[in-house]
């Protein structure tokens, strides 16, 4: 449960059509057309975020990806920053 009201808006506009399949089926769930939306959108903005934001390897994929960094020759600032950046993401999510 948030710990705030939410008072931040979305305002769209979509065809009668669109409408009336979200209303129903928004009513069948037994939610209003606002929870409705939101969790629907909320699901799926989660869902893109992880598909954009992770990488899945298989195991073969991931022992060539360690070799591959475990046996660079030179420095890399590049690659060491993004590290860096990603390790201050991580520790920042809540």
């Amino acid at each position: 449960m948030p710990s705030t009201l939410p008072n931040e808006r979305i305002d769209l506009r979509t065809s009668p059509e669109i409408k009336e399949l979200i209303v129903r089926a928004a009513s069948t769930a037994g939610l209003s057309v606002s929870a409705f939306l939101l969790g629907a959108a909320q699901e799926r903005a989660k869902q893109i975020l992880t598909e954009n934001e992770s990488i899945t390897l298989t195991p073969r994929d991931w022992r060539a990806f360690v070799k591959a960094l475990d046996n660079t020759e030179k420095p890399r600032p590049k690659l060491a920053s993004a590290m860096k950046r990603h390790r201050n993401w991580q520790q920042s999510k809540p």
